[in-house]
């Protein structure tokens, strides 16, 4: 939401860099990286919903200490530690989609909770351009502190647990509560997970879990890379649209963040639609496979998400010029948010199948790639367009989303199964 205030931000605290005025607004997704590292695996060891529930809390925190910052150091310090309990979601939330659906039911559910994470920053910089426009920055992260605050009570009530160690560890200890002593004599009530989830075990192999994908799992590394490269395009389209549509089109602040909805157009439009096809097209070639599923049949719905994307900076990049009508420019930033969503939901299917029962762990080491990128991309973005002017800029993107995205379903296709079998922790069929 800060993205369009950043001309207010730069000029109450004197900021003249272009590079640090970006930081302001990327710091937060830098925090993405490595806030899952740790919160992933801790879900794994205390629960989905206390670990979601005290990250957020922490998030609340330091998003309201944002609106109070005196100046450009304290506002990236409390932005990075606002993005660390922000980040929760991102690995835990599918491992908690992973506990509760089967994979034939498991693509629908998944389709819409990526959803709202790539949605978020389309809305919120719509809405931020408002506040900024009518109010101050400050307002941008005291009205989020509010939102999130009432956010917080519904989780209190609503948020159960789902994680199955967890639950079976609750239900053994009231077992063991409620059994006459004398009954109970030589009798021990252990579930099947016990022997995995001493305290040593849990220190020693969930909190190093996720680095361990990233170093040894080859699915990891490479949907991880491409997940980069597309989580940062969302990112610099998020933080040049302003650039386009108030540099350009002249358009003022609150109209030119209207166009962030071009953005939403795109996702929640192909998003919808794969949400219908992810788990028509995992049946229909389960029942051909004779009943037996597999991660790589999440892959199909990538193909054209690997078209759309090149396309759309295409577009988008040569169309945003004064002669030619703003609504081009949208059309192409729409075809990127729709690339972009169908990438999204095939690759975080895909993990979650691969890795169920360590599906948070897994998302935390691909996260972290891909929020490295997002943190990035808007940095070199301004320097970029300035030099190359945004036909040539988004071309070279486009370019590059061809040649890592257009091959990677075809080879996950034929070589994922052989992949997995050489792995430790994913799941073999």
């Amino acid at each position: 939401m800060i993205a369009p205030a950043s001309d207010q931000l730069a000029a109450q605290f004197g900021i003249t860099n272009t590079a640090i005025i970006a930081l302001t607004i990327s710091v937060f997704v830098a925090a993405y990286a490595f806030g899952p590292l740790f919160l992933g695996p801790l879900s794994e060891l205390y629960g989905r919903s206390r670990v979601l529930q005290l990250a957020n809390l922490w998030y609340l925190a330091w998003n309201l200490g944002c609106g109070f910052a005196q100046n450009k150091s304290q506002l990236i310090a409390f932005r990075f530690l606002a993005g660390l309990g922000g980040s929760a979601p991102l690995s835990i939330g599918g491992g908690v989609l992973g506990d509760l659906w089967r994979p034939e039911e498991r693509g629908q559910a998944i389709a819409l909770y990526s959803l709202a994470p790539l949605l978020g920053p389309v809305i919120g910089p719509a809405c931020g351009a408002w506040v900024a426009q009518k109010s101050t920055w400050r307002w941008v992260f005291w009205s989020t502190t509010i939102v999130d605050a009432i956010i917080q009570c519904f989780g209190l009530f609503f948020l159960k647990e789902t994680f199955a160690p967890v639950l079976l560890e609750r239900k053994a200890e009231m077992i063991r509560k409620t059994m006459d002593p004398e009954k109970a004599e030589g009798r021990e009530i252990c579930t099947v997970f016990d022997s995995d989830r001493n305290w040593k075990h849990l220190v020693t192999k969930a909190l190093l879990r996720p680095f361990v994908l990233f170093v040894r799992e080859p699915i990891v590394q490479l949907l991880g890379i491409y997940m980069a490269f597309i989580y940062g395009l969302l990112y610099l389209f998020l933080t040049t649209i302003p650039s386009i549509f108030e540099g350009v089109y002249r358009q003022p602040v609150g109209i030119a963040g209207l166009h962030y909805f071009a953005l939403g157009v795109g996702l929640t439009g192909a998003s919808q639609i794969n949400a219908r096809m992810l788990d028509r097209v995992y049946k229909y070639f389960k029942e051909k496979n004779g009943g037996a599923g597999k991660p790589e049949y999440r892959l199909p719905s990538m193909v054209p998400g690997t078209i759309l994307l090149p396309i759309g900076l295409f577009i988008a990049g040569w169309t945003a010029r004064p002669n030619i009508h703003w609504i081009a420019p949208d059309i192409g930033i729409a075809l990127v948010g729709a690339g972009t969503i169908l990438n999204f939901q095939c690759i975080q299917t895909y993990v979650i199948d691969a890795f169920t029962l360590h599906a948070a762990s897994a998302l935390a080491a691909v996260t972290f790639l891909r929020s490295l990128a997002g943190f990035g991309f808007p940095l070199f973005a301004p320097a970029m367009y300035n030099a190359l002017g945004y036909g040539k800029g988004d071309t070279i993107l486009a370019i590059v989303a061809i040649v890592i995205g257009c091959p990677a379903p075809f080879l996950f296709w034929k070589y994922g199964e052989r992949i997995r079998h050489a792995s430790r922790y994913a799941r073999h069929s």
